[in-house]
């Protein structure tokens, strides 16, 4: 596939001319709390999203071009929720800043303020039986005025309502995400999130562009692999 040849390559030079990862090179990591609602009107059709719980969170907030504030870029906020299915089993989710609306969720939009909308995977997952997005909306203040989400975590914890909808319907919300201990992301100790590696029965990104991530994300690790 040409276009995933091309990504390759020009992941490997990003991430070889910045010694660090070609997108997302810097971040926030952050430990938390998922706590999934369960749905007492109907079922998600996926046995994890259908049974209240709460479980350990590893997230990772990141810029995605590594652009210096206050310039705006695209924002990532990676989740990693741990034994979701028995233990040891994890769940990875990953989010990019977007609007809301129909056309909105599926595109990336660069933004200065971390906490000043919602996050999306851009990309469907298939949940149960429909094709549904899935996005991250930021709970409280959200003026412009707010600080960077490091200097927030310091204040306070931060909570997301995580929801999902498909075209036809509003969003729902399936869990809570409350995050509180954060630590600078280092890129040479990166986590390292896959949600096609780490997904559920019934809770799985579609194939769309995978080929095209797959080469991106293997280009940019051959990039920081020393020679």
């Amino acid at each position: 596939m040409i276009a995933g040849h091309i990504a390759h390559r020009v992941a490997d030079r990003v991430a070889r001319w910045r010694s660090a990862p070609a997108l997302h090179p810097y971040g926030v990591l952050c430990t938390g709390t998922l706590t999934v609602t369960g749905r007492a009107d109907a079922s998600w059709g996926v046995p994890w999203l259908d049974r209240p719980g709460s479980y350990a969170a590893t997230v990772r907030w990141s810029r995605a071009l590594g652009l210096p504030r206050p310039l705006p870029d695209g924002l990532g906020l990676a989740v990693r929720v741990e034994d979701t299915d028995g233990l040891g089993n994890a769940l990875d989710l990953l989010f990019t800043s977007s609007r809301r609306g129909r056309l909105g969720r599926h595109l990336p939009l660069a933004r200065p303020n971390a906490l000043k909308g919602p996050y999306s995977t851009l990309l469907s997952y298939r949940v149960g039986e429909r094709d549904r997005v899935l996005a991250a909306f930021p709970v409280g203040p959200t003026g412009d005025a707010l600080p960077t989400l490091w200097q927030e975590l310091v204040r306070r914890p931060v909570r997301f309502d995580l929801r999902a909808a498909a075209p036809d319907e509003p969003w729902t919300t399936f869990a809570s995400l409350s995050l509180g201990a954060v630590h600078a992301a280092p890129a040479t100790s990166t986590v390292s999130y896959d949600p096609y590696a780490r997904s559920l029965p019934g809770l799985r990104p579609t194939g769309r562009l995978r080929r095209l991530r797959d080469a991106a994300y293997a280009g940019s690790r051959r990039g920081r692999t020393p020679v």
